[in-house]
């Protein structure tokens, strides 16, 4: 099997709005009409809907409830706005994949982008909203192997399970590409930014190629404290066995292994 014969299925592919495209090609676009954007969120009555019950939630805390993506903006600014949007129309792209358990895969996901978010704030070499969306979608491959071919997934599970295999191993072996790879084609395939595919495409082995992204290393760190977290390991081992390479090459200073604790706490806000 080739990558391509993955894409080749369109009608299983996950199904993004047109407007989260616009917002994630936007965010590096200086020049980009985010009032024109926010239109077209109001005039998307499922996600306008989902923006809304997102905002009107304990985790803002606003005084009293919006009603308007236009009152949204006003009160969150476009930068939230994006988050919100961005996290609901990616989340909303696939439902009842076969052999996926789609609450903990966005749970993760959400996790994974609020601790690269954290991170972000850490380092001039990263973006902090590039990097919340990149830990949205960081996992999209597999997501897009559950959708075009269940059997080579579950048979991917099964290895990992069976043979304890790594992932990596397990794809290889099955397919003769990773999921990130998968990723890495479908991003290129809607157009979004090369630095978003680089670094789906790395983040598992960032070190390992020519000419690794900082963006890369801080989604796998944040992959890291994520798994970390959901094992319960103590902290001085988090410490003891980060990658010192990786935090490296995201511009992370040494000074904020006193800080990791703090990112084992983090809540997303976005259940």
């Amino acid at each position: 099997m080739e990558v391509k014969d993955l894409l080749l299925q369109t009608d299983k592919l996950p199904n993004v709005p047109d407007v989260v495209r616009e917002l994630i090609i936007a965010l590096k676009d200086p020049e980009a009409d985010y009032n024109a954007i926010a239109e077209k969120v109001a005039q998307d009555q499922t996600l306008s809907l989902k923006i809304l019950r997102l905002v009107n939630s304990a985790h803002f805390g606003l005084s009293r409830k919006i009603s308007s993506i236009d009152e949204a903006v006003v009160l969150l600014g476009m930068q939230k706005l994006n988050t919100l949007v961005i996290a609901s129309g990616l989340s909303n792209s696939a439902a009842n994949v076969k052999g996926l358990d789609l609450k903990a895969f966005w749970s993760d996901s959400f996790m994974v982008a609020t601790i690269a978010t954290w991170l972000a704030h850490r380092t001039e070499e990263v973006d902090a909203d590039i990097a919340f969306t990149s830990g949205i979608i960081y996992n999209i491959g597999r997501l897009l192997l559950h959708l075009a071919a269940p059997q080579d997934a579950a048979a991917i599970q099964a290895l990992v399970k069976e043979k304890k295999a790594s992932r990596i191993a397990a794809e290889m072996e099955r397919l003769g590409f990773t999921t990130q790879d998968a990723g890495k084609a479908l991003l290129d395939m809607w157009n979004f930014p090369a630095e978003l595919g680089a670094a789906i495409q790395q983040y598992k082995r960032p070190l390992g190629y020519e000419e690794p992204t900082p963006l890369s290393a801080v989604i796998n760190l944040a992959n890291y404290l994520n798994g970390a977290r959901s094992s319960d390991r103590h902290i001085d081992d988090i410490k003891a066995f980060i990658p010192k390479k990786v935090m490296q090459l995201a511009g992370l200073p040494l000074s904020i292994l006193d800080e990791l604790e703090a990112s084992l706490n983090l809540e997303t806000g976005l259940e």
